[in-house]
């Protein structure tokens, strides 16, 4: 299937060349470490969220769908909500130990 969305070109200059051919740009997907090879980060957040006190796991590296299954299972176990987005996931409330608990039965041996 061909792209032809001209918003993927505004940069491009006009080329007269009948023979030319745009490149995309094609970012690579990023393949999910193993669990065991996760060096995940656990803290606690207050800054812009009016008081509110949120637990933050960064350091993800891997695929946004691995990511997002992560947080549900998070959510899930804490019976809280949250968001997954930018290799970070976001939950509400005061949760460190439980959720460092938790990512150490699912095997995330290295999360700190």
């Amino acid at each position: 299937m061909q792209k032809n969305d001209w918003k993927d070109r505004l940069n491009m200059a006009y080329s007269t060349d009948p023979n030319f051919k745009y490149e995309y740009d094609e970012q690579e997907k990023q393949e999910t470490l193993p669990k065991h090879k996760q060096q995940l980060r656990v803290s606690i957040e207050k800054k812009g969220r009016g008081g509110k006190v949120a637990t933050l796991i960064s350091n993800f590296v891997g695929t946004e769908e691995d990511l997002k299954d992560l947080a549900r299972i998070l959510k899930t176990k804490c019976g809280v909500g949250g968001s997954a987005k930018d290799d970070q996931i976001l939950i509400q409330g005061e949760l460190k130990t439980k959720i460092l608990e938790i990512l150490h039965t699912e095997g995330y041996t290295q999360a700190k």
